[in-house]
């Protein structure tokens, strides 16, 4: 499998081929990822919810992107990867987001890089662009604004917050970032901004007029269970599969019907050597 370049990212969307994208955090998922055809892998900040059990996204770090990010291309070498910045990586100034994504790709081996914000962030997208980093940029629900939007809400369901998402959207493409992800926001909108915009847009509960989708795998595999958003199908129930599976070993063990004599290494010299070895401890 050849791995996709911004340039594939163009013609899918001319051609109106819609893109699949998930995240991974570790190796084997993403070489399933990989195996099964995915055209792109988010190695997201939700790892802090999905992996390391946070309430959210804000305690994630550099460190921890970079780790997950270096694991996931490891498990998908051949895989357009995008890393996401995590919080206070590229808040502070162009020039921290510029070193901060510029990590992504010397040591994670990254294609590209995803931050959130609108028309606020465009002097850091300007400027890790300007570095010759690809940058996709993220709106709409944006967690690492929680906060500031009052929770885990959708956005743009009213005409003034659709105008400044719209708003926000053209500011990052002037910006140069090359494609755009958005988050819980109406469909209607969605299309609007797909059809208007020159670069890829992207959908994470955002609806299907787009040219493609973002699926967390942890959401989409059963594997988190604190909530789902309403957003998510689920094809599998990972979670529910492997408590079933512990409670079966468990029981074996406890049963002492695991290991059977298949699961064990026998000795290969004669049996009296073993037992003279034994004796001498006796």
């Amino acid at each position: 499998m050849k791995k996709k370049t911004i340039l594939d990212l163009f013609s899918m969307k001319a051609k109106g081929e819609k893109l699949t994208w998930i995240t991974a955090y570790d190796f084997p998922m993403a070489s399933f990822a990989e195996q099964a055809g995915i055209d792109m892998i988010l190695v997201g900040d939700s790892l802090g919810m999905v992996i390391m059990g946070y309430e959210g996204t804000i305690p994630v770090t550099m460190e921890d992107c970079i780790s997950h990010c270096q694991a996931v291309r490891r498990g998908a070498k051949n895989t357009m990867i995008v890393g996401d910045m995590p919080f206070m990586s590229y808040q502070v100034s162009d020039e921290s987001a510029v070193i901060n994504a510029g990590r992504f790709l010397k040591e994670a081996d990254a294609d590209a890089v995803k931050l959130e914000g609108g028309r606020r962030m465009c002097s850091r997208i300007r400027a890790i662009a300007d570095a010759g980093i690809l940058v996709c940029g993220h709106i709409g629900l944006t967690p690492q604004s929680s906060g500031v939007l009052g929770g885990f809400k959708a956005q743009g369901r009213t005409v003034a917050s659709a105008r400044e998402l719209i708003l926000d959207a053209f500011a990052i493409e002037e910006a140069g970032a090359k494609f755009l992800l958005l988050e819980a926001v109406p469909p209607e909108l969605t299309e609007f901004i797909a059809r208007k915009l020159t670069i890829p847009v992207y959908s994470i509960g955002a609806g299907a007029p787009c040219d493609g989708q973002l699926m967390i795998c942890g959401d989409m595999l059963g594997m988190f269970q604190a909530f789902t958003p309403k957003f998510v199908k689920k094809y599998a129930n990972i979670a529910e599969i492997t408590i079933n599976a512990i409670k079966e070993y468990c029981d074996d063990v406890k049963q002492v019907r695991f290991p059977e004599d298949k699961h064990v290494y026998h000795i290969s010299d004669d049996i009296t050597e073993f037992e003279k070895l034994f004796e001498e401890f006796e």
